[in-house]
């Protein structure tokens, strides 16, 4: 232990010692709070924090993530170009011991520097209120939208497959499925997943005079004295002449309806834009003990002369504090650090048998299509037909097993104040350490081990 020590403290100092880490050190430490100051999103409160914190964040992982690849790669190419390798070696110093120091000294500096520049952005974040002029309408807007960590409930989706059979045979019986549906499996399948949605969305539509209800179970909000929301976008079959709805809401445990009523039910009315996002507060005592909670939707004939539709995506979710927002900081943080520690992995097994730039290479490589691993996956469905299929099949897989880090950015948590939960940050972490990064470092001493160093010439 004693050596890996040695090796980890002698890496960190000939890290600190390299002047591209003292450039991002300063870059980052003038443009954060430049980025502060000059940022201002959407002219609101909301919208200049979220600004912030999505740049701030994003930069300094990006910065973080170049400076470990180039330190973790130069940690051990450095040792072959400078012929040190041979005085190290000489001493009781084994491979193992070497590849584990140099890993461990990496992640002592990336702990340094992404604590510092965390915090420097959290100690931002948490001031600017103090230092802009904002009404109390944008306080309490940033204090119950930004400032928190909300969980997200959405409507359970119906069981719809008993219905989407019949309707299916009842098609074919009658001829009325398209040209070449019944031709494969494939084409069968896309038909009924298309039936699917469109029976799923029919239960998401209020034609004038009727009412939608969605109920929760296993709401926990963590002070019933504050609030939860009730998040909500209109579609309509017909547009309005002047584009809102008027809708009648009902937020509590209606459950006791027609009797004495334990649960407040609170009652909403609303004219709201149509395909805009709003969100309805509403006293978080309206959970009842259990956990449950029940909203509906009455579309009022007198107003409306369309069917009111809530999209199955994001139509409609319950939303409610789950825990604070440094709390949720501090997980987001933690999923930049495992980033950085497979990077680490990532650059140490490349240097094990390849020279610095190829190293470095191949670790650009994969960090840029880890990053646009989403996008890259997506735009198979943009291609021909076969050209996707043989995509999915051949490049998918391969950028499946690369990390995919777009899939786990912190900032989409944060800028929204949706909770970041410790069995997402268990689940990154055991993907990332215990999976991918160990498995680098595996292949990373195993190749290290039996590299030939230095030949014995006679």
């Amino acid at each position: 232990m004693r050596s890996i020590w040695a090796v980890a403290t002698n890496t960190l100092k000939q890290a600190l010692r390299m002047k591209i880490a003292v450039v991002f050190v300063v870059l980052l430490l003038v443009l954060l709070p430049a980025m502060a100051i000059s940022m201002v999103g959407d002219g609101t409160l909301k919208g200049r924090m979220q600004t912030f914190i999505s740049y701030g964040l994003s930069l300094t992982s990006f910065l973080l993530c170049l400076l470990t690849i180039l330190a973790s790669t130069y940690s051990l190419t450095s040792e072959f170009e400078q012929k040190q390798i041979y005085t190290v070696l000489t001493k009781p110093v084994r491979r193992f011991e070497l590849l584990l120091g140099k890993v461990l000294g990496v992640i002592l500096l990336d702990i340094g520097l992404l604590g510092l520049f965390s915090a420097l952005i959290y100690g931002i974040t948490i001031y600017t209120p103090r230092f802009v002029k904002a009404g109390e309408a944008e306080l309490l807007q940033v204090q119950n939208e930004f400032f928190t960590a909300r969980a997200g409930l959405i409507p359970a989706k119906a069981d719809v497959g008993d219905e989407v059979e019949k309707t299916y045979e009842r098609l074919e019986r009658t001829g009325q499925l398209p040209p070449g549906v019944t031709d494969s499996k494939i084409g069968r399948e896309n038909y009924k997943n298309a039936l699917a949605s469109q029976i799923e969305l029919g239960k998401r539509a209020a034609a004038p005079g009727h009412e939608l209800v969605w109920e929760f179970n296993n709401v926990k909000p963590i002070d019933p004295n504050e609030s939860l929301f009730v998040r909500f976008k209109y579609d309509v079959s017909m547009n309005p002449p002047d584009l809102h709805v008027y809708g009648k809401w009902l937020v509590g445990d209606i459950r006791q309806a027609g009797s004495r009523v334990g649960t407040p039910v609170y009652p909403f009315e609303r004219r709201d834009l149509i395909r805009t996002f709003y969100e309805i507060e509403v006293p978080a005592d309206a959970v009842a003990e259990d956990g449950y909670l029940a909203v509906g939707f009455f579309n009022d004939p007198r107003f409306n002369n369309t069917v009111v539709i809530f999209p199955l995506e994001d139509g409609l979710e319950v939303l409610y504090k789950a825990d604070s927002f440094t709390a949720n900081f501090f997980r987001g943080v933690l999923l930049v650090f495992f980033r950085l520690v497979l990077l680490a992995c990532l650059g140490i097994f490349a240097s094990s048998f390849l020279s610095m730039p190829v190293a470095i290479l191949l670790c650009l490589i994969v960090f840029f299509t880890g990053t646009i691993s989403g996008f890259i996956i997506e735009s198979f469905d943009y291609l021909s037909k076969n050209a996707s299929s043989l995509c999915s099949y051949t490049i998918g897989p391969i950028i499946r097993l690369l990390p995919q880090f777009d899939k786990f950015n912190p900032t989409k948590f944060l800028l929204g104040g949706r909770l970041l939960s410790w069995s997402v940050v268990a689940k990154v972490a055991g993907l990332m350490i215990f999976v991918k990064s160990a498995i680098l470092l595996l292949l990373a001493l195993v190749i290290f081990s039996y590299r030939e160093i230095a030949r014995i010439t006679v």
